[in-house]
């Protein structure tokens, strides 16, 4: 549905995009993630034809970026991080103008608008003026007015942005459900653990190059490395490390924010010899649990040597 082949932006010397190259199939549900600045939003305003590419190709529903961009238009919805909406306008005229502008016209443009109000649950707002509309409302209100026209594709930047704990987790169900009607989706973000629960698949991407690209048990093995488990006892951890040193279970051994952190040796599973261990020399066992490895430390790992800017490009 999107593929992405050597497309490059450059500004002068200054690289916004370089070299992307990526696949979205039809149900991808594809977690953009990078800082602010990173290349995500060019990336979404190059796949929705407002920025031509200085080089490289990109197709969007089988269509070039550049000899049919108004059918990529058609199959596309196009949400940027900041959008204006009409505050002298109901929810539902909102909706409707838009409608219109899609060229949906006659009874069939009240029914798009009712449907677009009811996928996004604001059907209680249908009458209220848009600037009574919360930040959280406001967001599906922008979501709702790109599926008046039932695109494939949804370009979705930033769309949780500044909204409070609540509205993220509506925010989130949404994109689950669209995306369980056969949308393709790409949405950016630059915090990270609010996409690893929803995307099938994930890239990283930092100063316009994509590090890291895959589902997101993929990018985590990557990074996992060895088994590692965390350890917390009854007095010096210190000395608990110490009796674990000698374990031929343990591959390292340090300590680190009052716990004993043991990387397993390769074929040990779990760290159960190492409780054993403890506690037959004498040690209190608190606690023993295995080392999270959540997206935030992959993209910690994945772009560890690679975030400083090469000279000439800044």
């Amino acid at each position: 549905m999107i593929e992405t082949i050597d497309l490059t932006k450059k500004y002068g010397d200054f690289f916004a995009l370089e070299s992307l190259t990526l696949k979205l199939e039809q149900g991808d549900l594809f977690g953009f993630i990078g800082p602010n600045g990173a290349g995500k939003t060019t990336t979404i305003r190059i796949l929705s034809t407002l920025l031509s590419p200085t080089w490289g190709e990109a197709y969007v529903c089988g269509h070039s970026i550049y000899t049919h961009p108004r059918e990529i238009r058609r199959a596309i919805g196009y949400m940027p991080d900041i959008f204006g909406v009409y505050d002298d306008m109901r929810v539902i005229e909102y909706l409707e103008f838009f409608a219109a502008a899609y060229r949906i016209d006659g009874p069939k443009r009240r029914q798009v608008a009712e449907r677009s109000l009811e996928l996004v649950d604001l059907v209680a707002k249908r009458d209220e003026l848009v600037t009574s509309l919360s930040r959280g409302m406001t967001q599906r209100l922008g979501l709702a007015r790109v599926l008046l026209h039932d695109p494939q594709v949804l370009l979705l930047d930033e769309p949780a942005s500044g909204l409070d704990p609540r509205a993220r987790i509506e925010m989130r169900n949404l994109l689950k459900r669209l995306q369980g009607m056969g949308k393709t989706i790409l949405v950016s973000s630059h915090i990270l653990p609010e996409l690893a629960d929803i995307c099938n698949r994930v890239g990283i991407i930092e100063y316009g190059r994509l590090l890291a690209c895959g589902n997101v048990q993929d990018l985590l093995a990557q990074v996992r490395g060895r088994p590692t488990v965390r350890i917390r006892v009854v007095g010096s951890p210190e000395a608990a490390a110490k009796a674990l040193e000698r374990c031929s279970e343990a591959a390292a051994v340090t300590v680190k924010d009052g716990e004993v952190v043991v990387a397993l040796a390769d074929g040990i599973p779990d760290g159960s010899a190492l409780a054993a261990r403890l506690v037959a020399d004498g040690h209190g066992l608190v606690s023993l649990r295995e080392q999270e490895v959540n997206l935030e430390t992959a993209f910690l790992e994945l772009t560890r040597g690679a975030l400083a800017r090469p000279a000439g490009d800044a």
